[in-house]
């Protein structure tokens, strides 16, 4: 496969967004990938462009957001952002501001994390936030938008977070019982939510698509992709 195509990421310091960029960077889709984030990433790669960058200003830096797909793997909890409004900042406008400056950068791919019982009326901050940014980016003019919405993600964490390790063991236990309508339940791993987005962007369709999380870890279970040849190199 020819590379031709550009990749932008947000959030590749995060649980799913960590998982998503080494992929990325092995996929022969794309010839170059933009890491966009406060802070360098201790990564090295010939394809890997980043940008450090105040994402509060994220409109002055446009010019340096153009990309065919865009995978915005943003996001935090109120307790870790430190308040509500901190949380909606992270998880609503910079999401949805990243959205509106790609498209207008004429990106053809939005794919985005959410959060299952996303719902802009949910009686639940966390979950009205999550369902009003998808509302905001459903309005963007891109040629797709996949949207994702896992169960509890597993993986490893740079940041402790006691709920979702008990939610974790919980979900582990009762995983055998949930079955037909109840799978999307189950909790499902971080690299396989990363997998199932480039299979997405790798589908190059159109419209509006939201995944459910028993479908994330059945997408991601498809056969290997194809690789490029070119390691992930840790930076020094």
């Amino acid at each position: 496969m020819k590379l031709q195509k550009t990749a932008l990421i947000a959030g590749a310091s995060g649980l799913v967004g960590s998982q998503l960029l080494p992929l990325l960077l092995a996929s022969d889709r794309y010839a170059k990938v933009i890491a966009v984030g406060r802070r360098p990433l201790p990564v090295v790669h010939p394809k890997l462009e980043q940008r450090v960058l105040d994402l509060d200003r994220l409109e002055d830096h446009r010019l340096s957001l153009i990309a065919d797909d865009v995978y915005c793997c943003l996001g935090t909890t109120i307790r870790q952002a430190g308040s509500k409004e901190a949380f909606y900042k992270v998880d609503f406008l910079y999401v949805v501001k990243l959205a509106a400056l790609t498209a207008a950068n004429f990106a053809a791919q939005l794919l985005v994390v959410s959060a299952m019982g996303a719902d802009a009326h949910s009686m639940f901050y966390y979950n009205r936030v999550k369902g009003e940014m998808e509302d905001a980016v459903r309005k963007t003019p891109f040629r797709a938008i996949h949207i994702f919405r896992p169960s509890l993600l597993l993986g490893e964490r740079t940041e402790k977070r006691l709920g979702e390790r008990l939610g974790a063991v919980v979900l582990g236990v009762v995983a055998p019982l949930l079955v037909g309508p109840l799978r999307r339940y189950r909790a499902v791993p971080a690299l396989a939510v990363a997998k199932a987005m480039l299979r997405a962007a790798e589908d190059d369709g159109g419209g509006i698509l939201v995944h459910l999380s028993d479908e994330i870890a059945a997408e991601a279970e498809a056969p290997p992709l194809l690789l490029a040849n070119n390691p992930v190199v840790p930076g020094v």
